[in-house]
């Protein structure tokens, strides 16, 4: 029998995603690899011939037929990148996506570095929000909300891991309801349901079948996928102070209903900001 090199089994792992479409089958072969392996990226390019035993080469074709199947390479490793921080992830909690870092990017460009903040992440899910704003925002305090306690314990795990847990209060609750002193937050975030089920209906396979459709749609009847900021926008407004922000997260195409929804609750000075790939992804509104 000839022996397994890196190259050929990271050659036939590609070959084999490709074969099944999987998304970025050549970065998903090798993200698998190192973790089936235990090789850095770094590793596996400078050793391409390095020899790898039957039981490992097992344990990486196993991932990858995982990954062929639909399974996210996320949902395969149990943990995500978000904002520079690893976060473990699985199939209580939505798995953090890159769009999201614009909410922790503004609330860097609108708050310095050592502001004291007091803010609240509703629909916390993983605690990407709350973990990364505590962590860049060092005499930050927070309170993360979120219905499922499920969620919560893998926010609790993600907080304890970043060394924040004593700043954060995590509530089970409904993000609809202020789960803070009336006026007393700098600072609300929300990554809520904004999927209509018409359109979770049209979703990829990996998300249907391997991410909480709860995170996905939201509970109010989700006919529309706007319910779940309907029923946040009053709750962030009677939390905040005069003058505090929420950021919050929406659909590419709702940014015109979010401004009015916001708008009609109270809220000053919306600003719709966009993505990556320019479309409408947030909003930033100010209490009067």
């Amino acid at each position: 029998m000839s022996q397994i090199t890196l190259k050929s089994l990271l050659d036939e792992a590609r070959a084999a995603l490709e074969a099944a479409g999987a998304d970025a089958p050549a970065l998903s072969a090798r993200v698998l690899a190192g973790h089936a392996l235990g090789l850095s990226a770094e590793a596996m390019v400078l050793d391409p011939d390095r020899p790898v035993s039957l039981g490992n080469a097992v344990r990486l074709r196993t991932l990858v037929v995982r990954r062929a199947s639909g399974e996210p390479v996320a949902t395969i490793l149990g943990r995500k990148e978000f904002y520079g921080l690893e976060f473990r992830v699985c199939p209580d909690v939505l798995t953090p996506r890159p769009e999201t870092e614009h909410l922790v990017d503004e609330a860097r460009s609108l708050f310095p570095s050592d502001a004291p903040l007091r803010l609240a992440d509703l629909g916390t899910g993983s605690g990407c929000l709350a973990v990364t704003l505590c962590t860049v925002f060092p005499h930050a305090r927070a309170v993360a909300v979120d219905r499922f306690r499920a969620a919560l314990a893998v926010a609790g795990d993600n907080a304890e891991a970043h060394g924040v847990a004593a700043r954060i209060e995590f509530v089970e609750g409904d993000f609809a309801r202020p789960c803070a002193e009336a006026g007393s937050l700098d600072l609300v975030v929300a990554n809520p349901p904004y999927v209509s089920a018409g359109e979770y209906e049209g979703l990829s396979r990996e998300v249907r079948e391997y991410e909480p459709r709860r995170a996905l749609v939201p509970g109010y009847g989700g006919h529309t996928g706007l319910e779940s900021m309907a029923a946040l926008a009053p709750a962030a407004w009677a939390m905040l102070r005069p003058g505090g922000v929420l950021l919050v997260e929406f659909g590419m195409t709702q940014g015109g209903a979010v401004a009015d929804l916001l708008r009609e609750a109270g809220f000053i000075d919306v600003t719709v900001g966009k993505d990556l790939a320019g479309l409408d992804r947030w909003a930033l509104a100010r209490r009067p």
